[in-house]
């Protein structure tokens, strides 16, 4: 019985000793189990880590290789332990630096960008109004005188002088012979009278002539000291009346008392010559010609169209620039630019429209300001030549010349005359009369 018994409590300590190694041996295997997790847990990062020293050595794979790790690490985070965050913490100031670089490169291009902006922005409205306050008083003298090529062909030259009239009849659209008359037997008559005086003169003495010998024949017959008294304000009346009676008288006798209308004839008229007969022809019959008075002699010289000082030479050259039909006009615009504003004395080059064309720019007054106040006539604000001008010179500003004796307006009150404003004493009788026009 009792080796019964031995063996029975043998049997139960046997089989709680088996119940009660099971649970160690389960507690082992999860040991187990748990450090081949470790283990494996921390190879995964060393091959993270690895693959994240890679791309110090190729740059294209940083990108790559900095994301791959995070999307497998993401699953071992939430057991990881602490010391499992230290990658992170790696990449956190990485990217960190990046926006700061990225930062500074964009302040980089603000901090350029800003002094363009300010500065410029207040050291241009000084630049701008330099420039613009210094043209006011050198732009004149950066004005440089147009001289003609050496050797200029002649094609060249009729270019540069075609040029020049077209500038002038826009500047002169109104330009027309400056004596009053109403018949050729006026004109030939206030033509010859103009000599060595101005239009002005003229158109003031005429009225007083025509008015006591309105025909050739009237004229022809009158008494010469009644004729030199009215012509006495025109300056040489004793030879300008000798001149008007004898042609008043040619007219009576060899034409019928008519003025001719051809070159030959009208030259054979005493007191005529080729500049007066021109003048009566382009402006009385509408025929071409060239008026070379002492302002076209002036002008042609100074833009070289010609050297030539002789009438007849200087009208055969400049002849030859033009078509014929506007040789009468081109008359007009050159002696309305000379009296105007290409004086021979003080010309105003500053004021002149065509100083950029002009070889002689320069040997005038080129400040603006004071060539401005040598305008004379119309383009200085002063009454014109004529007395009856034509509509077109007033619609255009111009203003009626007075009548002999008249004061002009906005003369100066001491009786010193105006440039281009008319006086009431004539010259001194027998004295040489100033410039003609």
């Amino acid at each position: 019985m009792a080796a019964t018994a031995k063996k029975a409590a043998a049997v139960k300590r046997a089989a709680s000793a088996k119940k009660a190694a099971a649970p160690s041996r389960k507690a082992a295997a999860s040991k187990q189990a748990a450090a081949a997790k470790r283990t494996a847990k921390k190879s995964t990062p060393s091959k993270a880590l690895a693959k994240k020293s890679a791309p110090s050595t190729a740059p294209a794979k940083k990108a790559s290789a900095s994301r791959a790790p995070a999307a497998k690490t993401t699953p071992a985070a939430k057991n990881a332990p602490a010391g499992k965050t230290t990658p992170a913490t790696k990449n956190a100031p990485a990217r960190k630096n990046a926006p700061v670089k990225a930062t500074a490169r964009k302040s980089a291009p603000a901090k350029k960008a800003a002094p363009a902006a300010v500065t410029p922005a207040k050291s241009t409205p000084a630049k701008a109004a330099s420039v613009k306050a210094t043209p006011a008083k050198s732009a004149p003298t950066k004005v440089a005188p147009a001289k003609p090529p050496r050797n200029e062909s002649h094609t060249a030259l009729v270019r540069r002088a075609r040029r020049i009239n077209r500038e002038l009849a826009e500047v002169y659209p109104y330009a027309h012979p400056e004596l009053d008359f109403e018949n050729p037997f006026q004109l030939v008559v206030a033509t010859v009278l103009s000599a060595q005086t101005t239009d002005l003169r003229v158109n003031q003495t005429t009225p007083a002539l025509f008015g006591k010998y309105p025909t050739p024949e009237d004229l022809a017959a009158a008494n010469p000291e009644e004729v030199e008294e009215i012509l006495r304000p025109t300056g040489f009346f004793r030879a300008k009346t000798k001149s008007v009676i004898g042609l008043s008288k040619a007219l009576r006798d060899d034409f019928g008392g008519e003025v001719p209308g051809r070159l030959e004839d009208l030259v054979k008229l005493p007191g005529v010559g080729r500049k007066t007969a021109f003048v009566v022809l382009g402006n009385a019959f509408g025929r071409p010609g060239i008026t070379v008075d002492t302002h076209f002699q002036r002008l042609v010289r100074r833009w070289q169209w010609t050297d030539q000082t002789e009438p007849d030479k200087i009208e055969a050259a400049i002849g030859g620039l033009f078509p014929k039909s506007e040789w009468t006009m081109l008359s007009h615009h050159v002696i309305f630019h000379g009296r105007r504003i290409c004086h021979a004395r003080k010309p105003a080059c500053g004021a002149c429209p065509i100083a950029p064309l002009c070889p002689a720019y320069g040997e005038g007054e080129t400040d603006p300001e004071k060539a401005q106040k040598l305008l004379k006539y119309e383009k200085g604000g002063f009454p014109g030549q004529r007395l009856n001008p034509p509509q077109s010179y007033l619609d255009a500003g111009g203003i009626a010349a007075p009548p002999l004796g008249a004061t002009a307006p906005g003369a100066p009150a001491s009786g010193a005359s105006a440039p281009g404003a008319p006086v009431s004493a004539g010259p001194a009788p027998g004295s040489p009369a100033r410039e003609a026009g």
